[in-house]
């Protein structure tokens, strides 16, 4: 069933938020370019691949779908692409959620071999599986015509992408405070999108208050 109106605009945000969005959306492009590494040399062994028996070839495959994610979801929040009777908006949208579901389906693949354990696994784990059923809920309310629904779960979904970003923010953090790797390796597997998640839920309720 495709949608056979136009949707409403979305949202006019503050400068403030406006600011936000462009420092994540440069946070995005840095960690896209950085991790972009693996696409240029992908890693043929366990050792080059995290230490992650399945990680070839699917860290590949999760690194070009994340890359992918986090490039094209930072235009989506450009004034001129938030329109979604755009084409623009559209195709850029399709390759996001085509991104995510690859980086997803590849990362739940990775989680059971991840060298930090059942934590770690649980929580990488989790994380695949939500961000590919919020993309799919997404995808399927704009397909329907429920603008609105799907512009609340792909906020849900950005939140989750983020994810590549604040576990490059927490990993350095461990390393200048002398903590030991391991134990907060693994809560980072959480950390790194539940609050993120959260917060999401936070605005989105707020912006529903309004």
């Amino acid at each position: 069933m495709t949608a056979t109106v136009a949707p409403p605009p979305p949202p006019t945000l503050s400068w403030p938020a406006r600011i936000g969005w462009a420092v994540v959306a440069l946070l995005c492009l840095g960690v896209a370019a950085y991790s972009a590494r693996y696409l240029l040399h992908p890693p043929r062994t366990p050792a080059q691949a995290l230490h992650n028996p399945l990680g070839a070839p699917w860290l590949f495959v999760h690194v070009a779908g994340a890359v992918t994610a986090l490039a094209t979801g930072s235009l989506q929040f450009l004034p001129a692409l938030r329109r979604g009777a755009t084409p623009p908006h559209r195709w850029i949208g399709r390759t996001y959620v085509t991104g995510c579901l690859v980086g997803g389906a590849a990362g739940l693949i990775l989680a059971p071999g991840s060298s930090a354990g059942p934590i770690a696994a649980t929580g990488f784990g989790g994380l695949a599986v939500i961000w590919i059923a919020v993309n799919i809920l997404g995808w399927r309310a704009a397909l329907q015509g429920r603008f609105e629904e799907h512009r609340r779960w792909m906020i849900r979904s950005w939140a989750l992408t983020l994810a590549a970003v604040t576990l490059r923010l927490y990993l350095p953090l461990v390393v200048v405070l002398d903590l030991p790797f391991l134990p907060w390796y693994r809560a980072i597997s959480f950390l790194a999108w539940v609050p993120n998640l959260v917060a999401a839920e936070l605005w989105l309720r707020r912006r529903r208050g309004r």
